[in-house]
């Protein structure tokens, strides 16, 4: 078969046919990694992995990095601490056998609370339920090679403050002191607009909404800011929505996207198995 890669929006995003992922190739590799780098997602359909075939998929883009620590610690299918659960579904003691429930994820980019966040996630469907549970995906590329110049001023050479206090689920980390002062909360400073080591572009970076702080404003200056730029940045031309079939196995760019999830019935089932590949460098200002 012929790998193909078929974009799925201008702004993000390309869905990958032509490849079983427990025997592709070298070559199809390479096709998949460019395509990755080019479109920020990729999209690959009817698969059918164990967790030891999408552990070596995902190593093959480089060392991974544990799960996050989620409103119950890190939730991992037993002898797997590389894979992380995110579900609803309960085990026989009432106890979720994930993380985020069935609620909505607001938009955000995976641990960019760190000082080095991941380079990338993946997500692989085993359950899902009739219907909701989509998630969604924002070119941040995209989005800010369309900033307005007044816009992209404000924020050039600046950082924003990003916030580990609350995953997106809304559910406070495991072991974090609450809080609603982005000064006081734990996190990492990082450049507004970054330069994507792969492919040179200049990126939109924002996070998550909640706690964060543009440096050199007041609280009130750069709340108004912030408002701004995601109003901009999650406009629906920058965004693909992702309605997941069985066997899906998405993988993302948390350097140039960002995601949100749909909120789904409670009673239906969705289980999904998720990995990352730890970040290589800290995020690096774009100058221009």
């Amino acid at each position: 078969m012929t790998v193909t890669v078929r974009p799925v929006t201008e702004a993000v995003g390309a869905e990958i046919s032509g490849v079983d992922l427990r025997r592709s190739s070298d070559t199809d590799f390479a096709a998949i990694k460019r395509a990755w780098t080019e479109h920020s997602m990729i999209l690959l359909r009817d698969q059918q992995l164990g967790e030891d075939d999408l552990l070596a998929f995902s190593r093959r883009f480089g060392e991974l990095d544990p799960p996050p620590n989620q409103e119950r610690g890190r939730i991992s299918p037993p002898g797997y601490p590389d894979i992380y659960v995110v579900s609803n579904v309960l085990d026989e003691k009432g106890d979720p056998i994930g993380a985020l429930g069935a609620g909505e994820a607001v938009w955000h980019t995976d641990m960019s609370y760190l000082d080095t966040p991941p380079d990338a996630s993946m997500l692989y469907s085993l359950e899902i339920p009739e219907s909701g549970g989509d998630t969604w995906f924002c070119g941040m590329q995209a989005a800010c090679a369309a900033l307005p110049a007044e816009l992209h001023r404000r924020i050039e050479g600046r950082r924003i403050k990003h916030d580990g206090t609350y995953n997106s689920g809304g559910y406070l980390r495991k072991g974090v002191t609450p809080t609603d002062d982005p000064m006081a909360a734990p996190g990492a400073w990082h450049p507004a607009i970054l330069r994507h080591p792969g492919n040179g572009r200049a990126t939109l970076y924002l996070g998550r909404r909640r706690n964060s702080h543009v440096e050199g404003y007041s609280k009130h200056e750069s709340d108004a800011l912030l408002e701004e730029l995601w109003a901009h940045a999650t406009q629906a031309r920058f965004v693909y929505q992702h309605v997941w079939k069985l066997g899906d196995l998405v993988m993302w760019d948390n350097r140039s996207t960002m995601h949100r999830r749909d909120p789904f019935d409670g009673a239906a089932r969705r289980i999904m198995h998720r990995t990352q590949i730890k970040g290589t460098r800290k995020p690096v200002a774009f100058m221009a």
